[in-house]
């Protein structure tokens, strides 16, 4: 089974998903990025999904249960990324993603966090600019 890597940037955690996400892979997902939020005391999650082409209802649901769990252990997800017929899927297969907040890209979701008060790396790689 292929784990999603968590990369640690400042007080955010940065989920890049790379691989075709299967059942086991988002729950390994799920435990890792909990685990990660309390060892490291982020405040921020953004799940890049830019090369997800398709997802199901199961790993739709995953994005909302990741993003409900990190609110509960004091982060803010973002999900950013997703591609059009990702997003038809969702809506067809009725899943609203409550709770989740979305971004287009990495760098939109960044400011996201950044406008919320969330992350203090957020507007530091802003100002880098």
């Amino acid at each position: 089974m292929d784990r999603v890597p968590i990369l640690k940037i400042g007080d955010i955690l940065l989920v890049s998903i790379q691989i075709d996400l299967q059942d086991q892979s988002v729950l390994a997902l799920q435990e890792d990025l909990a685990e990660r939020i309390v060892t490291t005391g982020a405040r921020g999650v953004i799940i890049d999904i830019t090369a997800v082409e398709i997802v199901d209802s199961f790993i739709g649901r995953m994005f909302a249960t990741i993003a409900s769990m990190s609110r509960l252990l004091d982060a803010e997800t973002v999900v950013v990324g997703m591609r059009p017929a990702v997003a038809i899927t969702l809506v067809e297969l009725g899943l609203s993603l409550g709770g989740v907040r979305t971004a287009l890209d990495l760098e939109k979701g960044l400011v996201l966090l950044n406008s919320r008060g969330v992350s203090r790396t957020a507007k530091a790689l802003r100002d880098l600019r």
